[in-house]
């Protein structure tokens, strides 16, 4: 179990309660088994009402990712800042059968802290994390292995491939 704890989800929005902490890396699985090499976030989840009058969770989470550039495989630096309001849902019906955009999520008894936060920021995560510029492109000595037609035509161009008749 992560050190941030769990809630009641419908108990602690009525009850209009406050968690705040930090999570580091060790304790979000999922965002390292998707690259993330470091991260330590800074999150408060409130329990209120929403806009709707439906019992939610107010979560903010600040902070930094170290995600890996798939242009240049260097290493990304990813400012993180979000603000988000989930409706809580009392049955996968209630949020199945919605007809809007308000973002719902099944309340439990026990909703992991440090889960409800990885959610947060794997959905703020770019699809395809790049820096804008990359410093140096990738030299070829940098690559584990040559591409196979470079070696050919490293071959080639030595002349020591197999005579060609005419």
């Amino acid at each position: 179990m992560s050190r941030a704890g769990t809630i009641d989800g419908l108990q602690f929005a009525r009850d209009r309660g406050v968690v705040t902490g930090v999570i580091a890396i060790e304790d979000l699985p999922r965002l390292a088994a998707m690259g993330c090499k470091s991260a330590t976030l800074r999150y408060t989840v409130r329990g209120d009402r929403g806009e709707s009058g439906q019992p939610c969770l107010n979560i903010e989470v600040l902070g930094r990712l170290q995600l890996v550039c798939q242009r240049c495989l260097g290493l990304l630096d990813f400012p993180l800042a979000l603000a988000n309001e989930l409706d809580l849902a009392k049955t996968l019906q209630e949020i199945e059968g919605a007809e809007d955009d308000i973002d719902r999520l099944l309340a439990t008894h026990s909703m992991a802290v440090a889960e409800l936060v990885e959610d947060e920021a794997m959905l703020a995560l770019p699809m395809v994390p790049m820096h804008d510029r990359c410093e140096r492109p990738i030299a070829q000595s940098d690559r584990a292995e040559s591409s196979p037609f470079a070696e050919l035509a490293k071959i080639r161009s030595r002349g020591t491939g197999p005579e060609r008749s005419h």
